[in-house]
């Protein structure tokens, strides 16, 4: 069984037994007893005697009640000051029990943490089966001391019968005992060293605030989503226009780079097509002028020829028929 529902009903039990006792404390009729009224009995008035913890009264038939109210504490008679002394301490157990209980129950959110709240509900739970037995045993002797006047055979005055409160005092204080071992049961487990699941129950949310939860979260998702959207189309727009301009810089750069590359070829081309001219005119001058020196040479070669030629047919006179 779970520990939360033993806890509850210990709870109930214990509320109950103390509010039997606390009400028997407060009744009337503690011991009671009648004259006349019986059958073959002559006399024919009635009257009834009962007693409590706090008065003695005498009621007719005329439903005439005359009462005698107990005086000072020390005059009462001595089981009836310890009866009193016996109820009263055990409704101040009680109330103390409840205290420690109600701090120690898995069901409250007080008390601090889990092994100081079973040990508060372990303290209360004794409290309670403590006042269970101070109660039994108060009604005990109130019960012997009318018990010995009754079946006293030496005693001339009025045998009283127990009333009422006397056993709906018995009933609440089994009840109260029986809460305190509830109690007990319930962090025997944990407090000796035992394994204890705990289960917790989420509170169920309110469809009101449900409503308003789901609104809000519907607008904050849109605008998120709005704001996404915005950023998104910022960021594409800007990368479409860095890539756009970086596209338009590069033909830029190439097409500067492809003019400047035309003209340097045509500025190389005409350099070597007037270096190849000038070479050619170089040339074909070259050509004039060695042709000019062959041709010069050539004539003084002949002119050296000549000359040579008129030395020698100076010299030696041409002998016609020398060799025969």
């Amino acid at each position: 069984m779970k520990i939360r529902v033993v806890q509850i009903w210990g709870f109930l039990l214990t509320v109950l037994g103390w509010i039997f006792v606390a009400c028997t404390m407060a009744m009337e009729g503690w011991k009671i007893t009648s004259i006349g009224g019986m059958g073959g009995s002559s006399i024919i008035k009635v009257a009834w005697y009962w007693s409590s913890l706090w008065r003695s009264c005498f009621t007719d038939s005329t439903a005439v009640s005359n009462c005698y109210d107990f005086p000072v504490l020390w005059s009462v008679e001595g089981s009836i000051q310890i009866v009193r002394g016996l109820l009263m301490g055990a409704l101040s157990l009680g109330m103390l029990g409840f205290v420690l209980s109600l701090l120690g129950m898995e069901c409250t959110f007080i008390g601090g943490k889990d092994r100081s709240k079973y040990k508060k509900i372990y303290a209360g739970g004794w409290c309670h089966i403590i006042a269970g037995l101070l109660s039994t045993c108060g009604y005990a002797v109130y019960a012997q001391y009318v018990s010995v006047e009754y079946f006293n055979p030496e005693f001339d005055g009025l045998r009283y019968d127990l009333g009422t409160p006397l056993f709906l005092g018995w009933v609440g204080s089994a009840f109260h005992m029986t809460g305190g071992f509830f109690y007990l049961w319930s962090v025997c487990t944990p407090l000796c060293g035992g394994e204890v699941t705990v289960i917790t129950v989420p509170p169920q949310p309110d469809p009101e605030q449900n409503k308003s939860t789901t609104a809000l979260s519907t607008v904050s998702e849109i605008t998120s989503k709005t704001k996404l959207s915005s950023v998104s189309e910022l960021s594409s727009r800007s990368e479409r226009s860095d890539v756009s301009d970086i596209s338009s810089r590069s033909e830029r750069t190439s097409k500067s780079g492809r003019t400047a590359k035309s003209g340097r070829s045509t500025k190389t081309r005409q350099t070597a097509r007037s270096a190849g001219s000038a070479g050619s005119t170089g040339s074909r001058s070259g050509s004039g002028l060695e042709s000019g020196r062959s041709s010069s040479s050539s004539s003084s070669s002949r002119t050296v020829s000549s000359l040579s030629g008129s030395s020698r047919s100076e010299t030696t006179p041409f002998i016609k028929n020398s060799y025969i």
